[in-house]
């Protein structure tokens, strides 16, 4: 019986070490893509940034996998979301979440609060009603320290949305709160983005519409979202927010916007976006992702891989800037130090 036992023991080891070795070999192949970029990525010497510093600038806060994006230039700035927050106005129990609103607007108020920590933003842009976006926003606009001279926002259809998130997400409240607060402080509101040109201190900025397809499917609230075209001379960067190609969306756009230089990849480095051809088309040299390292999708990486882009995850690198000082884009890390 022993020596049974003893067998029995060694044929249970094999099997484990076996298990455990293919366990190993395809979380290894699932994650190769981002290990090879992420090489890549390491041999960009990433500073810490100098807030003191001014210029032109885009500031990716550190706000887990939802996005707060802060745009800099001649002492002008705006603001592109303002992240999650804390607020659960229908009580549900997946939409408990720790919020970053008030980290959003102490480092707004870091970066670009004067002397007496006042701050004006030239615009904010809310870029589509889901709360890991807009969540923050009524905190920011309310702030008795925050002056926001424009605020813009599509309009919030319902009638169009599928419904889980109208029974399960808060879409409604969130764009709700950032209206009532634009009412409440007195800020102009902006629901209508034309396609127009224009500037903002050194750079010139275009808004990228997406659009709802030619049918009566409803649709989720990323396909409402719009995006940011931002250039200066010659250096050209997207921040694609949470358009996705579920209904054909990165494909229309790829094509109008062209070879850029830097990506904010779209929803937060998950599936749904930065798809092939979209990534082949803008060819983007830098890709920021507004997530935690982890959370990140394999196609994604792997299509960012593809065209030898560095990748940069703001939890990763505790919030990343993209600085347009120079002739070429300049990646620092480390908003919060």
């Amino acid at each position: 019986m022993k020596k049974n036992n003893k067998k029995i023991l060694w044929i249970a080891a094999a099997l484990i070490f076996i298990v455990a070795a293919v366990v190993i070999s395809v979380v290894y192949m699932n994650n190769a893509p981002y290990l090879e970029m992420n090489k890549k990525t390491e041999e960009y010497n990433v500073e810490q940034v100098d807030l003191s510093v001014k210029g032109d600038r885009i500031y990716f806060l550190n706000t887990g996998g939802a996005d707060a994006i802060l745009i800099e230039s001649e002492g002008k700035f705006a603001l592109v979301d303002a992240a999650e927050d804390s607020d659960n106005p229908r009580g549900f129990e997946e939409l408990v979440y720790e919020g970053t609103e008030q980290y959003v607007v102490d480092t707004v108020k870091k970066i670009a609060g004067d002397k007496n920590g006042k701050v004006t933003l030239e615009f904010v842009l809310g870029t589509h009603s889901h709360s890991d976006h807009i969540g923050g926003m009524d905190t920011l606009i309310l702030d008795k320290d925050v002056t926001v001279k424009a605020a813009y926002l599509k309009k919030y259809d319902e009638n169009r949305i599928n419904p889980y998130e109208i029974e399960h997400w808060d879409n409604k409240e969130v764009y709700e709160q950032m209206i009532s607060a634009c009412e409440e402080r007195d800020v102009r509101l902006v629901q209508q983005m034309n396609e127009d040109k224009f500037y903002f201190g050194n750079f010139t900025m275009q808004f990228c519409n997406v659009y709802d397809p030619e049918n009566d499917e409803p649709v989720g609230e990323n396909d409402n979202a719009i995006g940011l075209l931002i250039e200066k001379d010659g250096m050209r960067a997207f921040l694609s927010a949470d358009i996705d190609n579920k209904t054909g969306d990165e494909d229309r756009i790829a094509k109008q916007i062209g070879k850029i230089n830097l990506l904010k990849v779209g929803h937060h480095g998950y599936d749904e976006s930065s798809t092939e051809n979209f990534i082949n088309t803008l060819h983007p040299e830098i890709a920021v992702v507004t997530n935690n390292e982890r959370w990140i999708s394999k196609n994604p990486l792997n299509n960012l891989n593809n065209v030898g882009a560095y990748v940069f995850e703001t939890g990763k690198y505790n919030g990343v800037v993209a600085d347009f000082n120079s002739d070429e884009i300049v990646i620092f890390g480390n908003i919060d130090a």
